[in-house]
């Protein structure tokens, strides 16, 4: 999986997204020469397209929708501090693109946040879902065996809306991101190994383990001139160990999808596919 996975095309013209700290929107008021570019490099998360993530063998596309305020047509946007220059209907065609010529794939689609969506937009996001992606949608209550043995290759899942997603949801998945604003990423996950087992045995569901590091304001502000990429490949090492230790398969204590930043560096999407010969 691909976390934050249109991060790659991020408006540098877009204001700061309405959900933002207060302080950070102000600062980018008064001092957007030098704020913005800040803002951008601790926001992207991936530099491959969509397109690309899939060829790289990515099958989980992390979707963060968003409406832009006082915005008053129907475009859906993506959104990580600020929002991308693709629309969420242009993206849902790229994909649909993609599986046309991949006739054997499954791809999962996790949408979520939702920013500014009100029931009416929420409504359109399902409808252009449904148009899109058509037969080619998993229909509800199908087992994950006959699912991938009839290739019908694309769920979706989200963070339920109480009134619009419940009675759309088509696959239950449960995720936690395995990070606690620590930069340190050998404490991150001697901390995290607890919780994320504890999580996997209370759900019983698709379980996605996000080892995305992160920052917080106060980080970025010491370290002005550093990024989300740079701290990430810094990382790498650290983050493969901890990977070849990991389970896929159907028990509580396995992990069935792993999702991270800057896919294309490294040998992420090889090192979680190999995790498959452990089965």
């Amino acid at each position: 999986g691909s976390h934050d996975t249109m991060t790659y095309c991020l408006d540098k013209n877009s204001g700061v997204s309405g959900n933002e700290l207060k302080l950070v929107k102000f600062l980018n008021k008064c001092m957007p020469c030098i704020v913005h570019p800040i803002i951008m490099k601790w926001s992207t998360t991936q530099v491959l397209t969509v397109t690309e993530q899939l060829e790289a063998g990515v099958r989980y596309l992390d979707f963060r929708i968003a409406h832009k305020a006082n915005d008053p047509s129907m475009n859906l946007y993506f959104v990580h501090m600020v929002y991308t220059t693709a629309t969420v209907q242009d993206i849902l065609w790229e994909v649909l693109s993609w599986l046309e010529t991949h006739p054997q794939e499954v791809v999962i689609l996790a949408c979520r946040n939702f920013d500014g969506l009100t029931k009416k937009l929420h409504c359109h996001l399902i409808a252009c879902i449904k148009e899109i992606f058509q037969c080619k949608l998993c229909p509800r209550n199908v087992s994950m065996r006959s699912l991938f043995s009839s290739f019908l290759r694309m769920i979706y899942y989200t963070n339920l809306h109480p009134t619009v997603w419940r009675r759309e949801l088509n696959l239950t998945v449960t995720s936690v991101e395995l990070w606690d604003n620590s930069r340190d990423a050998t404490f991150l996950f001697s901390s995290k190994e607890y919780l994320m087992c504890h999580l996997i045995f209370v759900s019983e569901k698709f379980f996605v383990a996000g080892i995305n590091l992160t920052e917080n304001l106060r980080y970025i502000l010491v370290h002005p001139f550093g990024s989300l990429k740079k701290m990430t490949l810094q990382s790498l090492p650290c983050l493969k160990i901890w990977i070849k230790q990991q389970y896929p398969g159907p028990r509580k204590e396995c992990i069935n999808i792993i999702a991270g930043d800057f896919i294309g560096n490294n040998d992420f999407v090889k090192d979680v596919i190999e995790l498959n010969t452990k089965i």
